[in-house]
C-alpha cells in the first residue's frame, strides 16, 4: 500500500479556518465576509446640527471609511400643496433645493465624490446650500460633470425642481418619518439610533454590543468604535 499522510484533524480544522496573507496566517472568517456597516445621518442640509454631524462624520470616514456604508436621509414634511417641491424644508425652500442637488449628487457620482460634494456645501456656509452656484462651485472642486443623468436629477439650473428629484426628496422624506426621525442630526448604525446631535450631543450609546447608554459616546473614537465593533460582528457572525 502507498504510505498515506495522516493529519490530526484538528489541524485540518485549524488550516481550514486560516489564509495565507502576506505570510500570515489570519483566521478566515476575518476575510470571509465584508458586509459593510450601513451609517445614516438624518439630517437637513440646511441645519447647524447637521453640518456639525457632517463635520464630525468626516473625520470618522477617514479611520473607518472601509467598513462603512454611509447616506443622507433628509428631514422634511410631505406637503401637497407645495407646487415646487411637495414637501416643506423647515430652513426654506432654498434647504429643499440643497437636500435634491446632494440626493442626485448621491445618486450619480461615487461615494468620495459625493462626499467631497457635501463638504465643499458645508464649507460656503448653511445659508449658502441649496444655491445653483455653489452647487456648480461645488461639483467643479469634486470632479463632478453637472451634466447627463445629473443634470436630469437635480436640473440643469440646479433648482432641484425635476420630477425625478422631487420624488427623491419625497422618498427620503417618507424615510426618515419611517425610521422616526424627529431632529436633524440623528446617528443611525446599522439600523439602530445611537446619538442625537440637537444643539448639544444627548442620547449618546457607548456601545452597540452592550446597549449601555453613555452621554459621552459622541466623539469621533466612540462613533470609530462602535462601527468597528458593528462590523466585527456582523462579518463574524454571518
Amino acid at each position: 500500500m502507498r504510505n498515506q499522510l495522516i493529519l490530526p484533524i484538528s489541524l485540518i480544522f485549524s488550516t481550514a479556518a486560516t489564509v495565507l496573507t502576506g505570510g500570515e496566517q489570519i483566521p478566515l472568517a476575518k476575510h470571509a465576509f465584508d458586509r459593510k456597516v450601513p451609517v445614516q445621518l438624518g439630517v437637513m442640509s440646511r441645519c447647524p446640527d447637521a453640518l456639525v454631524c457632517e463635520t464630525v462624520f468626516d473625520s470618522v470616514l477617514a479611520k473607518v471609511a472601509d467598513k462603512v456604508d454611509l447616506s443622507l436621509v433628509f428631514l422634511a414634511k410631505l406637503n401637497t400643496s407645495d407646487v415646487d417641491f411637495g414637501v416643506t424644508c423647515k430652513h426654506g425652500p432654498e434647504e429643499c433645493a440643497g437636500n435634491v442637488q446632494q440626493l442626485c449628487v448621491a445618486a450619480y457620482s461615487s461615494f468620495s465624490q459625493f462626499w467631497q460634494f457635501v463638504q465643499c456645501n458645508n464649507y460656503h456656509g448653511r445659508w449658502e446650500i441649496g444655491n445653483p452656484d455653489v452647487a456648480f462651485s461645488c461639483a467643479h472642486a469634486s470632479d463632478i460633470e453637472w451634466d447627463g443623468p445629473l443634470a436630469d436629477c437635480a436640473g440643469y439650473d440646479a433648482s432641484g425642481k425635476t420630477p425625478e428629484g422631487i420624488s427623491l426628496l419625497k422618498e427620503s422624506a417618507r424615510q426618515a418619518e419611517s425610521m422616526g426621525i424627529i431632529n436633524s442630526c440623528t446617528v443611525f448604525i446599522n439600523g439602530k439610533a445611537v446619538c442625537v446631535r440637537d444643539s448639544t450631543w444627548r442620547d449618546c450609546e457607548a456601545s452597540l454590543l452592550t446597549f449601555s447608554s453613555s452621554s459621552g459616546g459622541h466623539t469621533v473614537n466612540d462613533f470609530v468604535r462602535q462601527i468597528s465593533e458593528e462590523y466585527d460582528h456582523i462579518n463574524l457572525n454571518t
